[in-house]
């Protein structure tokens, strides 16, 4: 029987400076994912922590606060920390995608964006997000299946 998490639409928070480039994320992934958007790093954060996205996909350059501070202070906060960031930059540097996967995103696209692509790696990215999340269920299940055996064996 489907859940109400398998109904809902994921959430996508595309975070780039330029709003065309949020367009065109908007345009790639309306159909399947509800996309909001973010134009600096500080909105990002907020966002992030009020709506807590299923995926975020984040520029680097970006004025004020870079990508790669959003997300080390996106993996510092115990309610954003699991959510995967794939980096969506112009930077092509070994060295920057070298920087945020090491901060803990888990891909990096460049642009220009190739739709096929964006999409089969959120698709995987959210896949797998799933997979944990039910593992992570199955074991705290586990864990208070347990924590009952013990309470039931010491009080005989």
């Amino acid at each position: 029987m489907p859940t109400d998490d398998d109904q809902k639409q994921p959430i996508i928070l595309a975070v780039d400076d330029a709003p065309a480039n949020i367009d065109v994320v908007k345009g790639i992934l309306s159909e399947e994912y509800f996309v909001q958007a973010a134009i600096n790093g500080q909105m990002a954060l907020k966002i992030a922590k009020r709506k807590q996205p299923d995926l975020i996909l984040l520029d680097i350059i970006m004025p004020e606060m870079d990508g790669f501070e959003v997300c080390r202070q996106i993996k510092a906060h115990p309610n954003t920390r699991d959510v995967p960031v794939i980096f969506v930059t112009g930077q092509n540097s070994v060295m920057d995608e070298a920087k945020g996967l090491m901060l803990g995103a888990v891909d990096f696209i460049l642009k220009p964006v190739e739709p096929k692509l964006l999409l089969s790696r959120i698709r995987v990215h959210l896949n797998q997000r799933k997979r944990w999340l039910v593992r992570e269920r199955e074991l705290l299940t586990r864990i208070t299946q347990l924590e009952h055996e013990v309470a039931s064996l010491k009080s005989r």
